[in-house]
């Protein structure tokens, strides 16, 4: 019997269905921030990979940014084609993710969600991103993170 979250094995499930290479790491204590995640894994911040869900008047938008960059909204909403980005509650982020704020991953979501993400990660041959929890991480390249979400390019700062 295995003491995984569920959130981890359903994304290690997800992530295996999409061809994905990465590993899947379980950090000792919970990275909900781009720092701690870092900090954990030995790498520069600018690797991690955050999954940023945000509220488009009703509709979620998930953009994917270097951990290195905050993301301008209203920059970021007028280069998407919204009227604006707000942050996603708690509970948003559930219904649309089906996970916490802190452990949002790129995928395994429970109906597709659009996505963009920062060329930036380009920058880095290994890049981290959660993995359905707080605690999990998985590593990937920045293309394999494009094809496993079918994300677009778009400068975020």
């Amino acid at each position: 019997m295995s003491t995984e979250h569920p959130a981890i094995t359903s994304f290690r499930n997800e992530l295996r269905l999409r061809g994905g290479a990465g590993d899947v790491v379980i950090l000792p204590d919970s990275a909900h921030t781009a720092a701690l995640a870092a900090a954990a894994l030995g790498c520069e911040v600018g690797a991690i990979a955050n999954s940023l869900l945000f509220d488009a008047d009703g509709s979620p938008v998930l953009i994917l940014t270097s951990g290195a960059h905050r993301v301008d909204t209203a920059a970021t909403a007028s280069r998407i084609g919204v009227r604006r980005l707000a942050r996603a509650t708690p509970d948003f982020v559930r219904q649309h993710t089906g996970q916490v704020i802190g452990g949002v991953s790129p995928i395994d979501h429970p109906a597709p969600v659009p996505t963009w993400i920062d060329p930036w990660l380009r920058r880095h041959p290994v890049v981290w991103a959660a993995a359905g929890h707080p605690a999990a991480v998985f590593s990937t390249t920045y293309d394999e993170l494009v094809r496993l979400t079918r994300a677009t390019e778009v400068e975020v700062d």
